[in-house]
């Protein structure tokens, strides 16, 4: 593809003040090495106890609605999968396996930004932070929503990347680095599977991002999802960063 038509298959859904452009961001074309000593990849989750909806695969019993902090059956099991498929090419990834967001959910960003700051000062050779998130969308009549595609003939999650700014006045004087990584990663997704992404969203929020000029955060499904269609997804997105950051 084009420089163009690459970046047309980029969809931003934009909620702040600033005019951002995909084809700019691609332009950069800058990926991150996964070469060198030490781990490369930081996984962990502020919301931990983000779970899916329980079937005969994976049949837990939430603690409160569409959460668990059993460790298998939350989006800390997404994380051991992405942990896995990144290791398997190469990558070497740190995963922080701890709940943020029980038995309290409020504050969890703070707590989870200490132990992050703590794990980046231990292992320096981190150039990228993945915050692994799922989403929550309910229907019209309250049900919790299912993002859906195909991928290789089986039903999967849908992903959606989300990266903060400092819009509002917030400190995060590298956001625009973040979109860059984030933008690339989309493209390659989009390229290879069409239906995958969901649209980047750009907010005024910060997520903790200012951490590394390759932080993101990912939803990985929704709460409408089975764990085995978010693990499916979350398999797809490890090799798709994979092939971003190593340039291969």
């Amino acid at each position: 593809l084009s420089a163009a038509d690459k970046a047309a298959t980029v969809s931003i859904n934009n909620e702040t003040s600033y005019d951002v452009d995909a084809a700019d961001c691609l332009a950069a074309d800058e990926h991150f090495s996964a070469d060198g000593d030490g781990p490369q990849v930081l996984i962990y989750h502020t919301h931990s106890s983000e779970s899916y909806t329980p079937d005969a695969a994976f049949p837990y019993t939430p603690t409160e609605t569409e959460r668990t902090t059993d460790t298998n059956y939350n989006v800390v099991r997404v994380g051991d999968e992405l942990q896995k498929v990144l290791e398997g090419n190469g990558i070497a990834a740190v995963h922080i396996r701890e709940i943020f967001d029980s038995p309290v959910y409020t504050g969890a960003y703070d707590r989870s930004l200490a132990v992050v700051e703590d794990t980046l000062a231990e292992y320096p050779s981190i150039t990228t932070v993945i915050d692994v998130h799922r989403d929550s969308i309910l229907t019209d009549d309250g049900r919790a929503y299912k993002t859906s595609c195909t991928i290789n003939g089986e039903e999967t999650a849908q992903l959606m990347l989300v990266v903060g700014t400092d819009d509002g006045g917030l400190y995060h004087p590298d956001w625009q680095e973040n979109l860059k990584f984030a933008v690339a990663v989309q493209q390659h997704l989009t390229e290879r599977y069409p239906t995958l992404m969901r649209p980047l969203t750009l907010r005024n929020s910060d997520y903790n991002e200012y951490f590394t000029p390759g932080s993101l955060l990912v939803e990985i499904g929704a709460a409408g999802n089975s764990l085995d269609e978010a693990l499916k997804a979350v398999r797809v997105f490890g090799e798709g960063f994979a092939e971003v950051v190593t340039g291969k």
